[in-house]
């Protein structure tokens, strides 16, 4: 396991964060704070605890904020290597992917800057070797659901129905399993990677959906925000590192 955690953490935190604009017209959704301390510190500890010290961090919106976040802040993390790239202020999420491409190791993670979840990240990265999958999606079962992934017995996923709302139906957790190899299936267009890119790959058969029954939730809105404080001051169950 030990040369799995080797393996680049990729965080996009380059978009708008239109949703939660009450937060994000003075800084990057990334840097909203849960408690004390930015969701990007959240979910940064959460690959921590796991051993994986490597990070490249997509920057666009705001960019600059997190730059001197982590300048001022170092202390707190030492023992990590950060990469902070440029990936353009408009760029989609496969697009800025791709622009980090050269920085990453032959299986990366992927994660998007704005959710936390006490997922196993050793089991997940597992999975993805076991079944030598391209791509390696979480799946989560939300309160509220923004669409579904639909997979067989062997945990291959089928086929994608967006903004539907079936009970019981998974969707993507965004915390990913990649093969470098995923990148021959992108296209030169600005697109988002849930889009034409997931289609081309689930036509290869080696993307899999890894099954997450515990904690997760996205910080979309203001009314997810006042839930993860809540949730921070009690008992926050995606602090995994303190239990």
């Amino acid at each position: 396991m030990n040369e799995t955690r080797n393996n680049t953490v990729v965080i996009l935190a380059g978009g708008f964060g239109t949703r939660l604009s009450e937060e994000t017209t003075v800084r990057p959704k990334p840097m909203v704070q849960i408690g004390s301390r930015p969701i990007l510190w959240h979910i940064i500890k959460h690959y921590q605890h796991y051993g994986f010290k490597n990070f490249v961090i997509c920057l666009g919106y705001k960019g600059e904020y997190i730059r001197s976040y982590f300048k001022k802040n170092s202390k707190l993390f030492s023992n990590l290597n950060f990469k902070l790239v440029s990936t353009g202020l408009n760029s989609l999420t496969a697009t800025r992917i791709f622009k980090v491409r050269n920085h990453l190791t032959n299986t990366f993670l992927l994660t998007y800057g704005d959710a936390v979840s006490d997922i196993n990240l050793s089991k997940l990265i597992l999975f993805h070797k076991k079944k030598k999958s391209l791509f390696t999606i979480s799946g989560v079962i939300p309160k509220s659901r923004y669409g579904s992934i639909k997979f067989n017995k062997n945990s291959l996923i089928t086929k994608f129905k967006e903004k539907k709302d079936f009970q019981d139906n998974f969707i993507s957790g965004g915390y990913f399993v990649c093969d470098k190899k995923i990148f021959n299936y992108f296209s030169k267009k600005n697109e988002m990677l849930e889009e034409k890119p997931f289609q081309k790959i689930q036509r290869t058969k080696k993307m899999f959906v890894f099954k997450h029954y515990g904690f997760w939730q996205c910080m979309d809105t203001m009314r997810d925000k006042l839930l993860l404080e809540k949730l921070w001051k009690i008992n926050p169950p995606w602090k995994i590192w303190k239990k």
